[in-house]
C-alpha cells in the first residue's frame, strides 16, 4: 500500500507528491528555488505551523518568509527566546521579563544582571555566538506535569503556575540545548534564521529590536515614545501594586468578591485619569483660552465613551462640553481618496473637507451661530438640517476622530486654542514573563465583538478589514501619536476575561478554508489561557461596555 501523499503548494500552484512524515522543512527543500525565499514557517490548511510539522495526509501549504505576519511574529518569538538563553548563559539566576512593543521594538527588564555598555557587549556576543551556531529550535510536547517541574527547575515559576491552572494534559515548550522556554505560536527551526536584531539601553532596561519591517535586511529604528512609554509605565506599577501582571495571576483570584473588587478598582482608575484630563483642560480654558479639545487614537481604542465620560468630568468644572463629529466634514463620495485596491479610503485625512471644517471653527471661535453638516452615508453627501451650534463663554468643543493630532487637520487655528488626547487600549497584562498581550489583539478582539453585536459583521469581514485599518493607523495616526497633551490608556486589565467567551464564539464561525483563519485559530488559542469573567460584574459606564453592550451612555 503507498504511503505517499498529496501536498497542494499555495506559492506555486502545483501540487507534489511526498511521503506520509515529511516534515515542512523536507517539503520546502524539494522545492529547490521555485519558492524564491527561505521559509520561516508555513500555513497548512489556513494554521500557521513550524517547519518542524510533519504531514500525514493531504494538505495545503503556504509557506511563508520574515516579512508576513505571521512569519514576523515566529522572527520574534525567536529572537526573545535566543536573548533569553544568552542571559542564562551570562547568568543562570537573570531573569527577564518582555513588558511591550514601543519605540520600534520590544521594552525588556533584566532583573539579576547589571545593565550597563559591558553587559550590553556580552550579551551581543553570546546572541551572535548562539547565531553563527545555527543551533536547532527544538519543540516537545510532554506530559503538563513534566513541562512544570523543567519550567520550575529553571526558574519559570510564571509559566509553571500558569500551565498548572489550565488543565491540559499535554504542553508544548521549546528548547535552545539545555534552555527550555514556551512561547504561543511557532518558531524558526534554528537560531542562524535569526540573523537581523539589536538591543540597546532603553530607560530601566533595554529595547530589543527585530528587523525593519519595510527593509528587512536591516534593523529597526528607535523611535522616541516618551509620552507613550509613560502611559504604559503607569499602568505597570498599578499591576504591581495589585499584584497581578499575568495571566495566571488573573486566573487565580477564585471569588466572585475578589473580582468585584478587582473591576471597582481598575474602573476607579480610569476615572481618575479622565478627571485629571479633565482638570487641565479647565487650567488650559482658564489659562491659554483652550477651546477645542482633540480626542484621536486608533480603531477600537474606546475614544466615543472616553469622550462622554470626560465630558461628564469637564461639566463638573463647569464647562460647557459641545461635541461635534468629524465624520460629518467627509467629502462627497465622488471626491473621496481611494487607497491601493482601488476602494474609498475614509481613513485618509483628505477624506475630510478640511476647508469647510476649518471655516466653521474659526467662524465659532468668533461667537457665530453655524450651521453643522451632517454626512449622509446612503447617499455619500453632505446636508444641512438645520442643526446650529453657538458657542457659550465657557463652551470647549470636543472633537473625535482619528486624525485629532494631525496638525494638518486644525491648520488654520491657533495652537493654543487647543488640547489633545490621545487614547488607546495599551495592554499591560502578560500571558507570562517572555508573552506579552499585543495591543493591536486587543483592539481586534474589541472591534470582532463590538462588530458582530452592533453592526451584524462577522469576524470574517472585520479579520478582512483590519490590514486596511491597520495601514491606516500607521500613516494617519501612530505618527503624531507624541503630540498628544494627555495620553489615556483605554485597556482593563480584566477585560480579555469578559470578553473571552463572546469573543470564542464569534471566531469559531470563521471557516477553516480562508486565510483568515489563521488568525482566528491564533486569537482563540490566546483567548484560551483566560478564565472568563461575567460581564453582569462590569458597572454601566464602563468603557468596556463601548463592545460588548450594556452601556449607559448612547452612541
Amino acid at each position: 500500500m503507498s504511503n505517499t501523499i498529496t501536498i497542494n503548494i499555495i506559492n506555486t500552484g502545483t501540487t507534489i507528491e511526498v511521503v506520509g512524515g515529511t516534515t515542512l522543512s523536507q517539503i520546502a527543500g524539494q522545492l529547490n528555488d521555485t519558492l524564491g525565499f527561505n521559509p520561516i514557517c508555513a500555513r497548512v490548511n489556513n494554521k500557521t505551523q513550524g517547519l518542524d510539522y510533519t504531514v500525514y495526509q493531504p494538505k495545503q501549504i503556504e509557506f511563508l518568509d520574515r516579512t508576513s505576519d505571521s512569519g514576523s511574529r515566529a522572527y520574534v518569538r525567536s529572537l526573545c527566546m535566543i536573548f533569553y538563553a544568552a542571559l542564562l548563559d551570562i547568568s543562570p539566576r537573570a531573569r527577564l521579563k518582555i513588558e511591550h512593543s514601543i519605540a520600534g521594538g520590544y521594552y525588556c527588564i533584566i532583573d539579576g544582571l547589571d545593565i550597563n555598555d559591558s553587559t550590553i557587549t556580552t550579551i551581543k556576543e553570546r546572541i551572535n555566538n548562539l547565531v553563527s551556531r545555527d543551533i536547532k529550535i527544538e519543540r516537545h510536547q510532554r506530559p503538563t506535569a513534566e513541562v512544570i517541574d523543567i519550567f520550575r527547575r529553571q526558574g519559570l515559576d510564571d509559566k509553571a503556575q500558569l500551565l498548572s491552572g489550565l488543565g491540559q494534559l499535554y504542553s508544548v515548550y521549546h528548547t535552545i540545548g539545555a534552555v527550555a522556554d514556551s512561547y504561543y505560536g511557532c518558531l524558526a527551526p534554528s537560531t542562524g534564521y535569526i540573523d537581523v536584531w539589536d538591543i540597546t539601553p532603553y530607560k530601566d532596561g533595554v529595547l530589543l529590536r527585530a528587523f525593519d519591517p519595510e527593509n528587512p535586511s536591516h534593523v529597526a529604528q528607535v523611535i522616541r515614545h516618551d509620552k507613550l512609554f509613560n502611559a504604559f509605565t503607569r499602568y505597570l506599577d498599578f499591576n504591581h501594586i495589585i499584584g497581578i501582571s499575568n495571566v495566571a495571576q488573573l486566573n487565580a483570584i477564585d471569588s466572585r468578591r475578589s473580582v468585584t473588587d478587582l473591576i471597582n478598582v481598575a474602573e476607579a482608575l480610569h476615572e481618575k485619569y479622565i478627571a485629571r484630563i479633565s482638570d487641565d483642560i479647565t487650567r488650559h480654558f482658564h489659562e491659554r483660552g483652550t477651546r477645542f479639545v482633540l480626542i484621536a487614537g486608533p480603531s477600537s481604542s474606546g475614544k466615543t465613551t472616553f469622550t462622554k465620560r470626560l465630558a461628564i468630568q469637564l461639566r463638573t468644572n463647569l464647562l460647557d462640553p459641545v461635541s461635534i463629529s468629524l465624520d460629518n466634514y467627509f467629502v462627497d463620495r465622488a471626491h473621496t481618496p481611494r487607497d491601493a485596491a482601488g476602494d474609498y479610503d475614509y481613513e485618509s485625512l483628505y477624506a475630510l473637507d478640511l476647508e469647510a471644517f476649518n471655516n466653521d471653527l474659526g467662524r465659532l471661535l468668533a461667537g457665530e451661530q453655524v450651521m453643522m453638516p451632517t454626512y449622509d452615508f446612503e447617499t455619500g453627501s453632505r446636508k444641512y438640517r438645520g442643526n446650529t451650534i453657538q458657542l457659550k463663554d465657557n463652551s470647549v468643543i470636543l472633537l473625535e476622530g482619528i486624525h485629532g493630532l494631525n496638525p494638518g487637520l486644525t491648520a488654520g487655528i491657533d495652537d493654543h486654542y487647543k488640547y489633545r488626547i490621545y487614547v488607546s487600549a495599551l495592554t499591560t497584562i502578560s500571558i507570562d514573563d517572555h508573552n506579552w498581550v499585543p495591543t493591536t489583539d486587543n483592539r481586534l478582539l474589541r472591534r470582532i465583538v463590538r462588530d458582530y453585536k452592533y453592526r451584524g459583521t462577522s469576524a470574517l469581514e472585520t479579520l478582512r478589514r483590519w490590514p486596511s485599518v491597520r495601514r491606516g493607523e500607521e500613516q494617519w495616526i501612530f505618527p503624531y501619536q507624541e503630540n498628544a497633551d494627555a495620553m489615556f490608556n483605554s485597556s482593563l486589565l480584566f477585560e480579555l476575561s469578559v470578553i473571552r467567551d463572546r469573543a470564542l464564539d464569534i471566531l469559531s464561525r470563521v471557516p477553516e478554508d480562508v486565510p483568515e483563519y489563521a488568525t482566528a485559530y491564533r486569537l482563540a488559542k490566546f483567548l484560551s489561557y483566560f478564565r472568563p469573567v461575567p460581564a453582569e460584574l462590569l458597572p454601566a459606564t464602563s468603557l468596556l461596555r463601548e463592545f460588548i453592550g450594556g452601556s449607559a451612555f448612547h452612541y
